[in-house]
């Protein structure tokens, strides 16, 4: 069990940069933002992708996760979305995602992380789960081929946001591949015990986001230790069950002190493993 830290937080340096400075801080892994400023698949030719494999090869990380979930290259955090009601619209989140698939392969990483439907608008719920259930069909047999999974990641105000709404989808998924990026913070925004989702949800499970968020259960990600989330109690669970996947620090909103949030992160996440006993290498 690796932890990486997600690029999603130096963009302000390229994606060269940031792998320096996330090995420089001492994590075993990187997951990389598939997405302007960083790894968007049309930016990226052939020598690119050589070069940043070279480099993250030459510091010894793991790519934990390939984050395909923001679009801000032509769209922004959620849009292009699985759920608008234009199929071109549809069809870029698609296309973005089968290009992922093929990174990720490459790469050597075993998942990749997409965004769960929405906004949801005026849309019905049950046009909006069709609508995510057809996209979905278009990149599992890619998937499949490439024996990497695609990890849906429920968030707050979006089609998928707690244990419930995500069963109620993935009861109708018909591919193993399908599976779900558990989001320690996302489902305490949603008023979870994420103790409790993350052993109903353990079955699917394929990574772990990890960030602190505050006792009024508003979603921004916080550095560890800053919030109200019980981590000890999440890691125990995930030690009771088995969990042997990878985990990513996601701390975006600290883009002008990505290494400060890193460092502190990883000092009071130290001492928690110390108590927890949870093998996760950092």
């Amino acid at each position: 069990m690796i932890l990486g830290y997600s690029s999603n937080a130096f963009v302000k340096f390229s994606i060269f940069e940031a792998t320096e400075m996330i090995a420089r801080l001492g994590f075993r892994g990187i997951e990389i933002m598939c997405d302007r400023p960083h790894l968007y698949p049309p930016d990226f030719d052939e020598e690119d992708r050589a070069r940043l494999k070279g480099l993250i090869e030459e510091h010894g990380l793991k790519v934990t996760n390939l984050n395909s979930f923001t679009l801000f290259a032509v769209g922004d955090t959620y849009l292009p979305s699985w759920i608008e009601p234009e199929q071109e619209r549809r069809e870029i989140r698609i296309q973005h995602t089968l290009q992922c698939l093929k990174l990720a392969d490459f790469f050597g990483c075993k998942n990749i992380s997409v965004p769960p439907g929405g906004p949801v608008g005026d849309m019905s719920r049950g046009e909006a789960i069709a609508l995510f259930h057809r996209g979905l069909e278009q990149v599992v047999p890619v998937a499949q081929e490439l024996g990497i999974k695609v990890l849906v990641e429920p968030e707050p105000d979006l089609l998928m946001e707690n244990t419930r709404e995500f069963k109620e989808f993935v009861r109708d998924v018909k591919s193993p591949t399908i599976g779900l990026n558990f989001d320690i913070g996302h489902f305490y925004c949603a008023g979870e015990d994420p103790s409790a989702a993350f052993e109903e949800l353990f079955e699917w499970i394929g990574h772990v986001h990890l960030e602190d968020i505050a006792s009024s259960r508003v979603h921004n990600h916080l550095i560890l230790g800053h919030g109200a989330i019980q981590l000890a109690d999440v890691f125990k669970t995930m030690i009771g069950i088995g969990y042997e996947g990878d985990v990513s620090l996601e701390l975006y909103p600290y883009v002008e002190t990505p290494e400060e949030a890193g460092r502190e992160s990883l000092k009071y996440l130290r001492h928690l493993l110390k108590e927890t006993g949870l093998d996760l290498n950092i």
